[in-house]
Formats: C-alpha cells, structure tokens, sequence
C-alpha cells in the first residue's frame, strides 16, 4: 500500500486537485444524511470525506503514519494493516474508500474486511478513478511511451468489475455518479473553468467521467431490524472498539 502516498503527492497537482474537489464535494452530499455513531475512512486524508457527516465518532485509518493532514482534530487516527482492520465484527455504520482498492496488492480482501466489519444496513462509499473516461484513455496512451497522466502504480479498476466484487459480498449498490469531464490536461486554468464539457458530460456521456463513486448498502438476507433491539445493538459497538488506539492530538 506504501504506492497510495504517491496519489496522495499527485492529488496536489492542478489535475488531482480538480479531482479532489469533485469528490469531496460529492462525499459531502452522500454522508450528509447517513446516521449511526462510527464512521471510518479507509486512506488518503487529503480527501476529506467525512467532514460532513454527523457522526459522534469519526475514525481514520491507514497504513503509514500521517500528522492528521486534511482530517479534523477530533477524528482518531489508526495504522495498521488494509487487510485487517482493527474493529469488531459488524460494529461500524459508514466505510469511505477513497482510491484504497486501485493501491491495493488485496482489493478483494480489503473489500472482505469492510463487509465484515459494517452492521447490517450498513453504507460504503468508494471513489475511483474510471478505466472507460478521457482520462483513462490517456494514462493508457501514456503508459505505452512512458509518459503517464496518472499515478503509474494504480490499477484502475472498471465500474462493471467493481460493482460485480461488491454484489458477490452481499454489498447492494445504491447510487452510482461519475464526475470530472474536463480533457485530461495539466493546466490548472482549463481544468477549472470548463462548465461546457462538464455540462455535455453529464448530458451526453455521463458514464465517461474522470471519475465513478457507489454507495453500497450492506444486505443480510432474513434479518429485520427493529427499533429498540437495533438501539441497544447500538449501545453495545460503542464499548466493541479498540481501546489501545490514540488520537493523532496525542502525537503533537
């Protein structure tokens, strides 16, 4: 996973920063309305994909150390393994996996933890970068002559594929959006100011955009929740989690 500290280098770029922007803007919307009481992003604390929800307990895990860049002071941060992560079985409420599987020697097992560990009904959002886009096109072009538009390390995973992963884990997809129709350039001006293409991109190729983002809704097949049963499963995941793990305050 050390490859996806690269992507984090190059979403400060004027193309990764165009990028950036769609996604947590999208992020916003999506974890805006989704309520429980844990809420985990998985990688790239350049991306703020939590800042909007209500969540009392934000968590941020990866697998190298950050000094809390992009996240805010409250949320814990965690280091650790992408293939097993350090929480209770069907004890968290919201996953965000912001370009963690392109990285990934493992995407089908990191996929396998964030079922395991999501409570029935549960939410996952992922982001990617989209194979079948511009932009794609692009980087394939480029890999050919050496000259890459995007990170070279990631596998960029199609969204048929993905969505097939996810219906295999009992992981029903919700929504799917595609954003960032601007041409693949570097030039930060263009990128910024093309309200044309982005307009004929929704209209007229909206599955073609730079990138794809799902919300999934884990489905546990004969369970029905009920009320007051679901509110003390509640109670009891607020005393499941690790208790070893610190805040990034307390590195400061």
């Amino acid at each position: 996973m050390d490859s996806i500290i690269d992507f984090g280098s190059w979403l400060e770029q004027p193309a990764g920063r165009y990028i950036r922007q769609w996604e947590e803007q999208r992020f916003s919307v999506l974890t805006a309305n989704i309520f429980g009481y844990h809420a985990v992003q998985l990688g790239l604390p350049q991306i703020r994909g939590l800042a909007a929800n209500r969540m009392p307990f934000h968590w941020y895990s990866d697998s190298v150390a950050h000094q809390n860049e992009g996240q805010d002071q409250n949320c814990i941060a965690l280091v650790h393994d992408m293939h097993e992560l350090p929480f209770d079985t069907q004890s968290i409420d919201l996953v965000i996996l912001p370009h963690v599987l392109e990285f990934a020697d493992e995407p089908h097992q990191i996929l396998r933890e964030v079922e395991r560990i999501l409570i029935p009904e549960g939410r996952l959002i992922i982001s990617g970068l989209n194979r079948s886009s511009l932009w794609g096109t692009r980087q394939l072009i480029g890999r050919r002559f050496g000259a890459h538009f995007l990170p070279h390390e990631g596998e960029y995973i199609r969204p048929a594929r993905l969505k097939d992963w996810l219906k295999l884990l009992s992981l029903e997809v919700n929504q799917t959006q595609f954003g960032c129709y601007a041409l693949p350039l570097k030039n930060e001006q263009w990128l910024q100011n093309s309200p044309l293409m982005e307009s004929m991109g929704r209209r007229w190729w909206p599955g073609l955009g730079a990138v794809y983002m799902f919300e999934a809704i884990k489905r546990v097949r004969g369970m029905h929740l009920v009320g007051p049963v679901w509110r003390q499963q509640k109670r009891r995941r607020m005393v499941g989690l690790p208790v070893a793990n610190r805040s990034n305050r307390d590195h400061t």
